[in-house]
């Protein structure tokens, strides 16, 4: 091979490598199969490129795919922009599941959100540890609004700590609907942020009935970490670093 065209092969190498981090830091976890299709190379290159970067630290390799080396939370404002349309179509299925009188824990989560905007000028209790919840419904004057108090975690507009498990402790919700990180094979729903695992277990508690449905970003991170289809049925456990608990359906 002349030595133009070996220079050439590694700025092309280059480029896909810097496309491919991209992707995972903004979609996290994805499998080999998309990483080729968007990238518009053969699986087999998909695969030395990983072990390329993970060779040199700049990602972790999954079963079937490979994650940022680092998990970063993307901020609010950022993962409300992705899948716009199947977040939507996820609210408006979850909002007619909840009948007038209701009481509903509403989760963080951009999905969750879009729940809570349906939900202006019904007659329901909205208690939740959303910020971005709290303004979708503050100035309504229809729901009844609890915001659970705690530490602010001001990337992703949430409550956190001892004291929003402890007002958690203190209310009972008809319906409750859960934000995760993700859904695995098995039906058992996830969450990659350790401080937020404590609350959403406490709104288990507090919930007579429960349930969630990932957007299609979710069921990418499953295929990658478990090589297999996502699942938008309904769930069975919450894992939390192999801890498991019981998830009551709606």
């Amino acid at each position: 091979m002349r030595k133009t065209d070996c220079y050439g092969h590694r700025v092309r190498a280059n480029l896909r490598h810097e496309r491919l981090l991209d992707l995972l830091e903004t979609s996290g976890p994805v499998d080999v199969a998309t990483l080729a299709r968007v990238l518009d190379v053969s699986d087999a290159t998909i695969r030395r490129d990983l072990s390329a970067l993970e060779h040199t630290g700049r990602l972790r390799r999954l079963r079937g795919g490979a994650a940022p080396a680092v998990e970063r939370e993307a901020p609010f404002e950022r993962v409300a922009t992705q899948n716009p349309m199947e977040k939507r179509t996820i609210a408006e299925h979850a909002a007619t599941l909840v009948p007038d009188g209701a009481v509903v824990l509403l989760d963080i989560g951009t999905t969750t959100s879009l729940v809570a905007r349906l939900l202006r000028g019904r007659t329901v209790t909205v208690i939740t540890s959303s910020l971005a919840v709290y303004d979708e419904l503050r100035d309504d004057p229809v729901v009844d609004l609890m915001l659970l108090g705690g530490l602010v975690r001001t990337n992703y507009h949430s409550m956190v700590g001892f004291m929003t498990e402890q007002a958690i402790a203190q209310v009972q919700a008809d319906v409750l609907f859960l934000g995760t990180s993700g859904v695995r094979a098995d039906g058992s729903v996830f969450d990659t942020t350790a401080v937020e695992v404590p609350v959403k277990k406490a709104m288990l508690r507090a919930a007579a009935g429960s349930g969630c449905a990932p957007a299609s970003d979710k069921a990418v991170r499953l295929q990658a970490e478990n090589g297999t289809d996502g699942l938008t049925g309904p769930v069975s456990r919450f894992d939390d670093e192999g801890e498991n608990i019981g998830l009551k359906n709606i």
